[in-house]
């Protein structure tokens, strides 16, 4: 069942819950699309309570700023007091990781567990992304002259829809059926917030690579789990700066697995993610 969360600024935000056993909250990826993890909660539902949101200004939220990391944390709280929360278990993928973890920074006492899905990692994007953009190019393949066209130019919503695909799917391993499963993500399709992507990236990329980063890292004391896809064209190499900084961390890399690891292996993220939040440990 949908849920309105109302932020202390007065902003609605999208939210749901499903399943039974440990509360987690997802934080999805972009920034500036929307939950699309559902898939992935249906994986735990009967291991965990899961709770899903937009984030502001995306999807089924309300659009509106001021965009921020600051503010998504804030926003993030928002969604565990919604739900009377005290702790609360996090997974975050994509950028939403980078979310999830600020928010583990600022408030490690609500946080049990962090399940760190797809992300980059704590150093300077600028080590990674040609790497991305070389391996994003070579899977676009006979698109890539299509993707290249519609990035650089003004575009309808509907060419808005088809460069987001195009460009999903080169996050897929199983590059038979990528387009396929790119089209199934962006649907339905709820438009891209560019200015609240733009906005939070530069903010990223300021900040990413900061000793204040790492040092923030080295005294996280919540257990966490690093999950990411032998394939996924962002370099697994690029996780290596956050793991040796936090102190309490094990990492899986699922073979045969992209961008959206539970996608092409459910069953092995099913146990790897499922066992980690019901560890007592």
């Amino acid at each position: 069942m949908d849920e309105t969360v109302l932020t202390e600024d007065g902003v609605r935000l999208w939210a749901t819950r499903g399943g039974e056993g440990t509360p987690v909250v997802f934080c999805h990826g972009g920034p500036g699309i929307w939950d699309f993890l559902g898939d992935l909660a249906e994986l735990l539902t009967d291991r965990a309570t899961v709770h899903r949101w937009d984030q502001r200004g995306c999807g089924r939220s309300q659009r509106r700023g001021p965009y921020s990391v600051a503010r998504s944390v804030a926003d993030l709280d928002a969604v565990r007091r919604h739900f009377g929360l005290d702790r609360m278990a996090l997974l975050g993928h994509s950028y939403g990781a980078q979310l999830a973890l600020q928010y583990a920074l600022d408030h490690p006492e609500r946080v049990s567990k962090f399940v760190y899905v797809s992300g980059t990692g704590i150093d300077n994007r600028d080590t990674w992304r040609p790497t991305y953009q070389r391996n994003l190019r070579a899977n676009l393949g006979k698109y890539l002259k299509r993707w290249e066209t519609l990035d650089s130019r003004k575009r309808t919503e509907a060419e808005d829809r088809e460069l987001c695909v195009l460009q999903w799917s080169a996050d897929y391993a199983d590059r038979e059926r990528a387009l396929e499963q790119a089209k199934a993500a962006a649907t339905p399709w709820y438009g891209v917030n560019f200015e609240c992507s733009a906005t939070i990236n530069a903010e990223v990329n300021r900040t990413s690579g900061t000793p204040e980063l790492r040092a923030a890292c080295e005294k996280l004391d919540v257990p966490v789990l690093i999950v990411h896809g032998a394939e996924d064209i962002r370099p697994n190499w690029a996780l290596d700066s956050l793991e040796q900084a936090l102190p309490r961390v094990s990492r899986k890399t699922l073979n045969g697995a992209g961008h959206l690891p539970w996608v092409e292996d459910p069953n092995g993220f099913r146990t790897v993610v499922g066992d980690f939040l019901v560890d007592r440990r």
